[in-house]
């Protein structure tokens, strides 16, 4: 792609444009060279039409490990034989002391996530709504739930209890995925997405890159959470943990990680784009280049089976970027 064609269809996108598939898929051809330029329109249109503010979110991994699924990524699957922790649903009263720990970071929101296939017939749902309840009670977060599958019950029960936005990945495009797990399909994770939804729930979709897919399996992912209406779209980039099934796949390098990015802020132009597990890892010393590129979200603090970095030092890349955590 020619220079004057990234200015051209930026410029379109500025003035309301929604871009076609085609039209995103050309963008995947840029050169190395042009990525600044291809980040720069991103900024852009992230300035313009979702404007500075960064929306800095905390996670607690309230129940690890054991789960009965194969996602070939995830360290806490019973298939694979990696060094995660396991353990049952935390106590409420040290799910709070996390959640003000996290509160202290300076995040606004928290998001409670829980390990194995999901809520449907699992006992510790009513847990998890008294918890909910306390953390909303006794803090000023705003309070997330990735629980894994559910029904619409399940989401009524939660947007009752004060939960705003529901977080499930698609992971990948739905030619991709099963490639990348066998024991659900791609269709029930889109079930419990638009039961959130349909609950009034916002919605916390996105994916992992870096898993071997192509450019056109990530290209469908970001249109199917456009179609979606999803709020917040969390990009991981794989961090390929030992003893999973992905341990010897090699991630993509900082700056095609920057071309993802932008990409998906040319097609999404007004959702939060949040950087997530592994960007530390992937990104090294590109990490501000991200924030200058599109992105306006981060997850900060630890992630579930690994350490993230100083929250302080996110917050202060987002200042230098000339932005509002």
């Amino acid at each position: 792609m020619e220079t004057g064609q990234i200015i051209t269809l930026g410029e379109k996108i500025l003035e309301g444009y929604q871009i076609n598939h085609q039209e995103a898929l050309s963008l995947t051809y840029v050169e190395d060279a042009d990525i600044p330029l291809l980040a720069a329109y991103a900024n852009k249109i992230r300035l313009k039409i979702a404007g500075k503010n960064v929306d800095m979110c905390g996670i607690i991994n309230a129940r690890s490990g054991m789960c009965s699924e194969d996602c070939k990524f995830c360290a806490q699957s019973v298939y694979h034989a990696a060094n995660s922790p396991a353990y049952p649903l935390l106590d409420r009263k040290e799910l709070l002391v996390h959640a003000k720990k996290i509160e202290e970071m300076g995040a606004k929101r928290v998001s409670l996530v829980t390990s194995g296939k999901g809520m449907q017939g699992d006992s510790d749902f009513e847990k998890i709504l008294d918890t909910i309840t306390l953390i909303m009670k006794s803090t000023s977060l705003k309070v997330c739930a990735n629980l894994g599958t559910l029904d619409f019950e399940q989401a009524q029960l939660l947007a009752a209890a004060g939960v705003k936005r529901y977080a499930h990945n698609l992971e990948t495009s739905k030619r991709y995925y099963p490639d990348i797990c066998t024991t659900h399909p791609y269709e029930e994770r889109l079930e419990t997405i638009l039961a959130a939804k349909k609950a009034g729930l916002e919605l916390c979709c996105g994916g992992i890159v870096g898993m071997g897919e192509t450019w056109a399996d990530r290209l469908d992912l970001a249109f199917a959470l456009r179609e979606l209406g999803a709020e917040s779209i969390p990009v991981n980039i794989l961090n390929p943990l030992k003893g999973t099934a992905l341990e010897d796949i090699t991630p993509p390098r900082p700056l095609e990680i920057l071309k993802i990015f932008a990409i998906f802020r040319f097609i999404l132009p007004s959702r939060v784009i949040r950087p997530a597990g592994g960007r530390e890892i992937n990104l090294r010393d590109m990490q501000g280049a991200v924030m200058l590129g599109g992105a306006n979200g981060l997850i900060i603090g630890n992630y579930l089976t690994f350490s993230g970095r100083n929250s302080a030092g996110d917050f202060q890349m987002v200042h230098d970027a000339g932005l509002l955590p």
